[in-house]
């Protein structure tokens, strides 16, 4: 816009000066009106450059307000952008932390050892958590010198409890790994097998007479609890045939909690017992305290008569006092009257 306005001048002028010379050898009013005209078309040229100028004022202001609104706009998206990115890449540490763990885990579980260890974490977490420290004992030697995973101590019935936690788990991932009809009937066959020994390895090595009259197979996995009683009620027989009763985490939870519930009964039980003997004993105080108030009432009765015949002396002393006051004697009273003995009052 500001060229078209520069090249209009441009053409003006070269209009006035031909004009100007062509007026040179013209009349000089035609020069004047050249000049007015030039004049008046130069002042139509500022006014329209000062609102050329104005108008690309006002445009460049929008241009600006309009980029500097769009700015705002667009760091804020990428602000909002980069936290959400933020946000994403945490949850894919996170992600990646628990596919780790997984691994880990899915290691410990294929490891018998582990295995062992890992269930006998869950079962001390459990145990510890309800009961108090006296009422078990992790790895606890029995009577026959075989050692058990952990030993709950009861008063009779049920008495002592031991608890086994290495579960035969390779079996059960076999179960689960099985993709065909044979693969599945093998491994319950294996399942079952394993089990079975299990359960009398428990039967034999935990079972005391006298000692112990059953034990826990704990499996760290409602799964395998459920498996078991849904699929192997036969294994569940036999276990039942051997005392031994299988505990997942939260039925072992169940079980401590009862376990903590008679715990406190039985030591309910024993404050009953010396509270009964307290309260014995006051009542013998309460007995002696008895007799000593009735023998004080003795003392206070006896206290009163006394008083009594005290005051009834004092009234008969006071009235012969009285008596004695008002006898008249005679205004003159010889000497010899005087010394001659008067008798004796009466003794009451």
């Amino acid at each position: 816009m500001l060229i078209l306005v520069i090249v209009a001048l441009l053409a003006v002028a070269a209009i006035a000066y031909f004009a100007a010379r062509r007026a040179g050898s013209g009349p000089p009013d035609r020069m004047e009106r050249i000049i007015e005209a030039q004049a008046e078309l130069s002042g139509q040229l500022k006014q329209s450059e000062s609102s050329v100028n104005e108008r690309l004022e006002s445009l460049t202001k929008r241009l600006g307000d309009g980029l500097s609104q769009q700015t705002e706009k667009t760091g804020e998206t990428l602000k909002g952008l980069h936290e959400r990115l933020a946000v994403m890449d945490s949850a894919q540490q996170k992600i990646t932390q628990l596919s780790e763990q997984m691994v880990s885990l899915e290691g410990i579980l294929s490891n018998k050892q582990a295995r062992g260890a890992f269930g006998e974490f869950q079962m001390e977490s459990l145990i510890k958590d309800a009961l108090p420290p006296s009422a078990f004992e992790f790895q606890a030697t029995l009577s026959n010198g075989t050692r058990v995973d952990c030993l709950i101590r009861l008063p009779g019935p049920p008495g002592t409890i031991p608890i086994d936690s290495k579960f035969p788990l390779e079996a059960y991932r076999a179960i689960q790994k099985a993709e065909t009809d044979i693969d599945k009937t093998n491994a319950n066959r294996d399942f079952s097998k394993d089990v079975g020994l299990h359960i009398k390895a428990i039967a034999e090595k935990y079972i005391i007479t006298g000692e112990t009259d059953w034990a826990i197979m704990f499996l760290p996995s409602e799964a395998i609890f459920a498996e078991l009683n849904t699929n192997f009620s036969n294994m569940v027989e036999d276990a039942q045939r051997r005392r031994v009763g299988f505990a997942s985490p939260s039925t072992l939870m169940a079980l401590v909690n009862t376990v903590s519930a008679i715990l406190k009964d039985g030591q309910m039980k024993e404050q009953a017992g010396l509270i009964q003997k307290q309260v014995e004993l006051m009542l013998n105080d309460v007995r002696l305290l008895d007799d000593r108030v009735g023998k004080l009432q003795i003392h206070f009765r006896q206290a009163g008569e006394d008083i009594e015949g005290i005051a009834v002396s004092s009234g008969k002393i006071t009235s012969r006092g009285q008596k004695i006051s008002d006898v008249q004697l005679d205004e003159e009273v010889s000497p010899e009257e005087l010394s001659q003995p008067r008798p004796h009052l009466k003794e009451v």
